[in-house]
């Protein structure tokens, strides 16, 4: 650490602190921090855990504001170490200082006004204006090599270890107002406060891009599920976060990100003296998303001249709004004018420009634009080592500026909200047990009336004659359904009776149900209007908190899990979009694919309405831990909810309940 600092160009001065040298590497050295004569800003610290505390006293006494915690032993260790990791943590927040760390990698500014590394990493890039977080320090250490192989220019970089205090939502904060930075790139391994973290990066990527890859892992530190991945995808998506899955994707992306503009629209070029590796890309291009022709195929003897011609034409044109090159010579031969004139023909600069120049990974010398103190300026083209790896970066991208280019959505709070009864009915059932439980069915019922979220109206019976009543009092046609979760949820529907019209269907339906279920409670409920069987339900996820997932209900469908999920609290477009997010979603426009039509389109206006209630109810009620409408009989006349479920129990103190690092 000590050596980086010494060995870069950083404009202050370093104090080396050890009580047993005079001095280190020439420099004069201090027993203790106090003893230093002149005012500090920042602490670097590698001490053994135990003495962190005679440390961080000596740093408060002299008022250092920011303390870099290299030092491991800390929340990774065990109980024992998670309280003395708090314990530094309040005590350094109390007399206004943060903490990266412990466990860090540590910091780097590459400001020529800093110029600080203050990092155990041997290798760091160059000057530019990308930001970097991560948490693992050793992962850390090979990020800042791959970023320097690619020629990557790095604005800040933060290795925040534990994340015991500074996090990626305090950076995220940091480079939305730093003008040195213009994208920002997460390795991340959990989440913190996740609505913070959805709420911040949805900010930023209005300005910024943001690409994330997360590490695979939950809250729990546990490998996530298949569940978790869709979730954790949509949610990305709705705060237009660039999402990769690896170090390598988050690289193909930023080098795309830093040096070239956003792509207008979907359609792209593919040019290149390769028909092979052409149409490679066109495929890549096309499984993306994105529209395009037949390659530009130059063939194997083209000159500078013609892929001068073939660039600028395309950067000409108005049916195209990106451009993948690919140069590939089939024997070894001098490369310069090539690239001169890829450079000449992409000189206009208003089109994003990506090439597979001779399988190079990276900024090719020769595709570089230099800029002042010879960094690597926008314009200069991006090489990766084949053209599908540049088509799946351009998709990312395009899907990032698209997102982008929709107008801020809004959260609209619903009308005729009963907030004040809601609250009350909650501490009510809270006071049964502190613990929380599931509310019975008629509770559920009544906590969603609250919100103008009506189930279809039932009755709760115990006896045939009451049943009976029940159906005359509703009026006719009814239905009877067991109660218990196996019976409700059985595709065979052997637990129902439907479409019953006299008193004697409903004593036999009655007497059926019980005698098969040995439950006497049976409800009697009034016949909905006939739909499309969707399911909205919220629920706890181990890291992104409370989340809203929509899709069509049946077993098949759960089975292939043909869900959408969001952050709570929906906009009215996200409420728009979360509905006609499932691979399903056609059947509600009376679609089945290849044309199809099956039937009338559905008030998908009422099923987005719905979404909007019950994620106000979720918002203004934290200790609704689980909420399910299934199934919700979607119609030309509305959404008829046909059962709910409802669990409360106290709100989480702390989402984030694993090591904050990789294990």
């Amino acid at each position: 650490m000590l050596a980086n600092l010494l060995s870069g160009v950083f404009q202050g001065p370093v104090y080396p602190v050890n009580p047993n040298r005079n001095s280190v590497r020439g420099v004069r050295a201090y027993p203790t921090v106090h003893d230093i004569p002149d005012e500090l800003d920042l602490a670097v610290v590698a001490v053994p855990a135990e003495e962190i505390k005679s440390v961080l006293d000596d740093c408060m006494a002299k008022g250092v504001k920011g303390l870099v915690v290299l030092t491991a032993g800390f929340s990774e260790t065990g109980p024992a170490g998670f309280h003395a990791e708090r314990d530094l943590v309040d005590a350094a927040r109390r007399h206004g200082m943060r903490v990266v760390g412990p466990s860090a990698l540590g910091i780097a500014n590459s400001d020529p006004a800093v110029s600080l590394n203050a990092t155990l990493a041997p290798v760091l890039p160059g000057r530019g204006r990308v930001g970097f977080f991560c948490q693992s320090g050793p992962l850390g250490a090979a990020i800042l090599a791959e970023a320097a192989a690619r020629k990557l220019g790095l604005s800040t970089f933060v290795s925040a270890g534990n994340r015991a205090d500074v996090s990626g939502n305090d950076l995220l904060q940091y480079w939305d107002t730093d003008p040195d930075t213009d994208v920002v790139l997460l390795y991340l391994e959990t989440f913190g406060n996740p609505r913070k973290f959805s709420r911040i990066a949805r900010r930023v990527a209005r300005t910024k891009p943001v690409v994330a890859v997360s590490s695979g892992r939950n809250a729990a530190n546990v490998p996530v599920s298949g569940l978790e991945r869709s979730v954790e995808r949509d949610l990305f998506a709705q705060a237009g976060i660039v999402q990769v899955d690896t170090i390598a994707e988050l690289f193909d992306c930023a080098m795309l990100l830093a040096y070239q503009p956003l792509p207008d629209g979907p359609r792209l070029a593919v040019i290149g003296n390769s028909a092979a590796l052409g149409w490679l890309a066109v495929d890549a291009a096309r499984g993306e998303g994105l529209e395009v022709g037949e390659p530009t195929d130059l063939g194997p003897q083209a000159e500078p001249a013609d892929y001068l011609t073939a660039v600028a034409s395309a950067m000409d044109s108005a049916e195209v709004d990106a451009v993948i090159v690919i140069f590939a010579p089939p024997v070894p031969a001098a490369v310069t004018a090539f690239a001169e004139a890829i450079r000449a023909g992409a000189q206009d600069g208003s089109k994003p420009v990506l090439t597979t120049f001779v399988a190079d990974h990276g900024m090719p010398n020769l595709l570089t634009v230099r800029g002042a103190g010879g960094i690597v300026d926008r314009g200069s083209i991006p090489s990766y080592p084949d053209p599908e790896r540049a088509a799946r970066a351009l998709a990312r991208v395009r899907r990032y500026a698209a997102w982008r280019t929709r107008p801020a959505s809004l959260v609209v709070r619903p009308d005729g909200l009963e907030v004040a009864r809601a609250r009350e009915l909650v501490e009510q059932w809270m006071s049964r047990d502190p613990d929380g439980e599931w509310l019975g069915d008629l509770e559920a019922a009544e906590l969603l009336a609250c919100y103008g979220i009506r189930v279809v109206e039932f009755r709760e019976t115990r006896d045939p004659e009451s049943a009976v009543a029940a159906a005359a009092e509703l009026g006719y046609p009814v239905a009877a359904k067991a109660t218990g979760e196996m019976w409700r949820s059985r595709p065979d529907f052997t637990g129902v009776r439907l479409d019953l019209w006299r008193d004697t269907a409903v004593r036999r339906a009655y007497t059926d149900l019980a005698e098969l279920t040995g439950n006497a409670v049976v409800h009697i409920q009034k016949m909905a209007t006939k739909g499309v069987g969707c399911v909205l339900r919220v629920q706890d996820d181990p890291s992104f908190g409370s989340v809203i997932g929509f899709g069509l209900s049946g077993t098949i469908i759960d089975l292939l899990g043909d869900r959408a999920y969001r952050a709570l609290p929906l906009t009215e477009a996200e409420a728009v979009e979360l509905i006609d997010a499932p691979r399903a979603a056609p059947l509600l426009d009376g679609q089945a694919g290849s044309g199809r039509t099956i039937g009338e389109p559905v008030d998908k206006k009422a099923l987005a309405a719905l979404a909007q209630r019950i994620s106000a109810l979720c918002d203004d009620l934290p200790e609704v831990r689980e909420l399910s409408v299934e199934p919700v009989l979607a119609s030309p006349e509305g959404a008829a909810i046909l059962y709910a479920r409802v669990r409360i129990g106290p709100e989480p103190s702390r989402f984030d309940i694993g090591p904050r690092r990789l294990v």
